[in-house]
């Protein structure tokens, strides 16, 4: 595990002092806007004036309109120069702001949700939080390509290795000071969201060429070439009309039977081509940057090639279909034909993919794992006091001390200890309702998700052994499915019973299990499915407010056990410490929470 290196500073104070200096250079950028168009303002009235006096008074030199017209393009150069670095000023600001939200958690409902990356039938992902709105992967991800995000994603579906999750702490560490990388990063390309789409490119650039013809290629720019001498060579005057009509046959015979397969590279390329600038400029910072841990050095050299380099090969890509893309000009459809033009730039794109095609693959996973890691660097840079987890080979193992939801507000979160392993496998966790026993679970699972990403965690120590999270919290009935809330949950214990198949133990996280039937079948139901549970290696926490439950525990004691937390009626308002404690609690609040919102029970 990689001892914290110190930061530059800490988040708040650095984030503080970037954020004044980008708002002061957005303000003086703005006024110096207001500056130029209020000159051009004043340059075009004179303008107007001099025209005037020049040619309907003729009372001054004609050469004279040279000079307001000099100004007047040299402000519009001015304004072009200027523009780009007030909107990227603009830019920074915004990117600072949502750090100072993290940092004093107003965070939520801004960024990517993930929502499109979460696999429908994930184990935890709903239940945790770990994507939507005020979600985990919103907290995390600051990630420009969609690469990045889809990166980011899976790492948080699916826990690494203890060789890989170390790897990527090292890499953690090593960014986590690397403020100035991460503005760099924030501020490239267009303030757009992430357009590329990775597997549509990579499986667009292993794909085999559709036409690949060096002779066609030279064909083409001959006869594009011929055609051109041949219409100069004719308003000139110099031959008459019919050398240029006869390469225009030739052409035409040339082109039409090539026409459907330039149409489908067209076709192809249009989804897979969208936003490759922003592409280009994230791999060409990736290039220019060197490193010491060993994960970040080999993705580098993922980049790493003889000759041009993936961020000027992307360039070129996005070059060709631009141009490609300029048949669609209205002034220039009509000349394209008669240069080939969609003929050839289709060649072009296809020889191009010939050679490069292949490693987009490869350059978007070392890519998307950069930003990953940048994202994971920046939450580590940012909550200074959460440590890296000690992940150990042996399990099953959970044990923290001080654990806190990473979602809730620092002053909002209470701490609790915890700890599960190959002597005591599972917490029966009994309490009144809303005295934390939920977010107790959802705790234990964000921080192992954490945890298994490579990230630090809310706690003051963690120790782990690889595990797979799997939970049964928030289910629901579906009307359209014809599908009760009891039978969708015990769909979902089937799914984490098969996950003990699986190479890591399961943790399991089940939330007021069975509620859907009777005390009696619950009891027996519930005992039957932990005991199958910690026959297959599982470990986990299993919560309810049916005391008839907790015979769980002292059942399958000593490899379970009873804790409990507590709740306070002070005039006649209910209040919680969500401290957990041994044993099972001795009251329930139901009925004071019915009298309090004026209930006659």
């Amino acid at each position: 595990m990689p001892e914290p290196r110190a930061p530059i500073a800490p988040a708040p104070q650095e984030y503080g002092l970037r954020l004044t200096h980008w708002r002061q250079r957005a303000a003086a950028g703005a006024n110096l806007e207001r500056r130029i168009s209020n000159w051009r303002l004043v340059v075009f009235l004179a303008a107007l004036v001099i025209a005037w006096l020049c040619f309907g008074l003729d009372v001054i030199p004609t050469h004279t309109m040279l000079v307001p017209i000099a100004a007047f393009l040299t402000l519009v150069f001015a304004h072009a120069r200027v523009t780009p670095a007030r909107i990227r000023a603009d830019r920074a600001v915004a990117f600072y702001e949502r750090g100072v939200a993290r940092l004093e958690d107003r965070w939520a409902g801004s960024g990517e949700t993930g929502t499109d990356f979460v696999a429908a039938d994930h184990p935890c992902a709903a239940d945790l939080d770990l994507f939507g709105a005020g979600s985990l992967f919103q907290l995390l991800c600051t990630a420009r390509t969609r690469a990045g995000q889809q990166t980011l994603a899976g790492w948080l579906q699916a826990g690494a290795t203890p060789t890989e999750i170390r790897a990527r702490q090292a890499s953690i560490d090593e960014l986590r000071a690397r403020v100035d990388l991460r503005e760099e990063i924030a501020l490239l390309g267009a303030d757009v969201g992430a357009a590329v789409h990775p597997k549509e490119l990579a499986a667009w650039g292993s794909a085999p060429p559709v036409l690949l013809s060096p002779a066609k290629r030279i064909i083409a720019a001959v006869l594009m070439t011929a055609v051109v001498v041949a219409a100069v060579a004719w308003q000139l005057e110099l031959v008459g009309p019919l050398p240029l009509l006869a390469l225009l046959a030739i052409e035409a015979a040339f082109a039409l039977p090539l026409r459907r397969q330039v149409q489908k590279i067209a076709r192809d390329v249009e989804l897979p081509g969208q936003d490759l600038a922003l592409l280009s400029e994230m791999l060409a910072r990736f290039e220019a940057e060197r490193f010491t841990s060993p994960l970040l050095v080999r993705l580098r050299t993922e980049l790493d090639t003889n000759g041009i380099p993936p961020s000027q090969r992307i360039q070129q890509l996005h070059r060709l279909i631009n141009l490609l893309d300029a048949r669609r000009n209205q002034l220039f459809a009509i000349i394209a034909p008669l240069l080939l033009w969609g003929t050839q730039l289709a060649m072009a794109i296809e020889s191009w993919r010939s050679v490069s095609g292949p490693a987009i693959e490869r350059w978007l996973a070392a890519l998307g794992a950069f930003e990953a890691l940048c994202s994971l660097s920046g939450y580590a840079y940012e909550h200074a006091d959460d440590p890296f987890p000690e992940i150990v080979e042996k399990g099953p193992l959970f044990e923290g001390e001080d654990l806190g939801h990473p979602l809730l507000p620092v002053q909002r979160c209470v701490r609790n200890d915890l700890s599960l392993g190959p002597q005591r496998r599972v917490l029966v966790v009994s309490g009144s309702n809303m005295s934390g026993k939920s977010t107790l679970l959802r705790t234990v699972g964000t921080n192992a998700v954490l945890a298994l990403a490579g990230a630090p965690v809310r706690a003051t120590r963690l120790k782990l052994s690889p595990l797979v999270v799997g939970t049964s919290m928030r289910i629901q009935d579906s009307l359209q499915e014809g599908t009760s809330r009891f039978y969708a949950e015990i769909q979902r214990l089937r799914q984490l019973v098969d996950l003990t198949q699986g190479p890591a133990p399961l943790l399991f996280l089940l939330d007021e299990i069975l509620h859907g039937t009777n005390s009696h079948d619950r009891r027996i139901g519930a005992e039957a499915i932990v005991r199958g549970l910690l026959a297959r290696d599982a470990i986990g926490l299993v919560t309810t407010h049916d005391l008839t439950l907790t015979q769980i525990a002292d059942n399958l004691a000593p490899r379970a056990m009873n804790v409990h937390f507590e709740d306070h009626l002070d005039d006649g308002r209910m209040t919680f410490d969500y401290r957990m404690r041994p044993g099972v609690v001795e009251k329930s609040n139901a009925l004071a929470l019915m009298r309090s919102v004026g209930l006659e029970v």
